[in-house]
């Protein structure tokens, strides 16, 4: 059996360093969080949001999973969508990936890898959609190319779920921000993609207020 007691020794030192510097920090994240921030970023483990970001504890709302991405058929990362839109009022969505990530290199390949192949599908397509320019590229430009068209087809998805319309239609300030980290230096990378109205995205995608109640 591990061993977690050096885990909880790191804690104790974590928590005993916040009240030393800020006494009422936990009673105050008790009460209340208030994030203005959602992160969409990736499960590798070398990708922590708060850290990254330079955030305490309440001040970005965080939902990862292998790869970043905004499926439509995901009721994990729609829910947390819905819950940081409707409920904590962000009014900023970033959509996170990084440099060398395992999940869109392996969509570049063809070795079946097991029940994760299902999820890798969806870079698959993104991969496909763009198969021209990437085919023009090194290999490792062109993992490092999908990594940013994977952050921009996720930007996408977000706009055209209901939950981010529905919002907009309401008149909330809402922007989605497309980013990447790289983890050779620790820096973010802006994508300079950024969508804040139903007017930025494909005719196809946008829904009414009457489309909710069919």
């Amino acid at each position: 059996m591990s061993d977690l007691a050096p885990l909880f020794d790191h804690n104790r030192a974590w928590a005993r360093d916040i009240v030393e510097r800020d006494p009422g920090f936990f009673e105050r994240l008790a009460a209340q969080q208030v994030p203005r921030y959602l992160w969409i970023g990736c499960a590798d483990s070398r990708v922590p949001a708060n850290q990254i970001l330079g955030l305490d504890p309440g001040e970005v709302f965080v939902h990862r999973n292998v790869a970043n991405l905004v499926v439509h058929t995901d009721m994990n990362c729609l829910s947390v969508v819905q819950y940081a839109v409707d409920v904590l009022k962000v009014t900023d969505i970033m959509v996170c990936g990084h440099y060398g990530c395992g999940g869109v290199l392996a969509a570049l390949g063809h070795q079946s890898m097991g029940l994760i192949d299902n999820w890798i599908r969806n870079i698959k397509d993104v991969a496909r959609r763009h198969e021209a320019e990437l085919a023009a590229l090194s290999d490792t430009e062109r993992g490092t190319r999908l990594v940013e068209l994977n952050v921009m087809q996720q930007v996408e998805n977000l706009g055209h779920t209901n939950l981010i319309q529905d919002a907009w239609g309401r008149g909330q300030s809402l922007t989605i921000h497309g980013l990447v980290y790289s983890l050779r230096d620790g820096l973010l990378h802006d994508l300079d993609v950024n969508i804040d109205n139903k007017l930025q995205l494909d005719n196809i995608y946008l829904m009414s207020a009457e489309s909710n109640a069919v």
